[in-house]
């Protein structure tokens, strides 16, 4: 039986769902602005790929054990997403993956060289499995989303901070970043992908996409 809930905060234990060809493993790091961490590992190789090293290296140096670490995917630039990228890069030796409109921004603040800008579309391998890139500007110019289809027809979304159960991510009182963010959201995500889907957000609990989808013209209305 699955217990997982996706409802950790900081100095929880780690929760780990089985999609099938990966293992999803979410933990929460500090206490004031808990961040959500994800390890995807496949199944079939034992590759490991881990998106946003946003703090407490130990921690999630922890969470990736004795199997290496074949990258580290950044979902946007700001701060609290990647403060402990530079340990975890230097402990492993890790890939740096960033939306390439935010690439030089994560680079300038954290000191680490990207290796690879990531394009909508793009695909991210995790051995034999791949997350598809869903660009999704407004948060930031270069957040993204991550995109996983299981075998059996099920989506799973990492979506970073550009929505969350109840909203889109901030846009900080800008109109025309919030229109952005709102226009990809409802087009790349609620265009595209099923009810049934289920995201992970930067921050906070997980959501499904259609408990979401009845509140979209009131989120454009309010303009947050």
């Amino acid at each position: 039986m699955e217990t997982y809930t996706g409802d950790v905060t900081p100095g929880d234990p780690a929760q780990t769902r089985d999609l099938g060809c990966l293992t999803l493993t979410k933990v929460a790091v500090d206490p004031k602005m808990s961040n959500n961490s994800y390890l995807l590992r496949c199944a079939e190789t034992g590759d490991q790929v881990l998106v946003d090293a946003a703090d407490d290296a130990g921690t999630l140096l922890d969470l990736v054990g004795d199997g290496g670490l074949v990258s580290v995917v950044t979902t946007h630039q700001h701060w609290d997403h990647h403060r402990a990228l530079a340990e975890v890069v230097e402990r492993t030796g890790a890939q740096v993956l960033v939306g390439e409109p935010d690439a030089d921004a994560v680079t300038e603040q954290t000191g680490v060289p990207v290796d690879v800008r990531l394009e909508h579309g793009d695909r991210v391998a995790v051995g034999s499995c791949e997350l598809e890139v869903i660009a999704i500007a407004g948060h930031t110019p270069g957040s993204i989303a991550l995109l996983h289809r299981t075998a059996h027809g099920g989506t799973h979304l990492l979506t970073g901070d550009s929505l969350f159960p109840g909203g889109v991510g901030a846009t900080f009182g800008d109109a025309d970043a919030f229109a952005q963010l709102i226009d990809d959201v409802e087009e790349k995500v609620f265009g595209t992908l099923p009810d049934e889907t289920h995201f992970y957000p930067g921050h906070g609990a997980d959501g499904r996409l259609g408990d979401e989808r009845p509140h979209l013209a009131e989120w454009r209305e309010r303009g947050w």
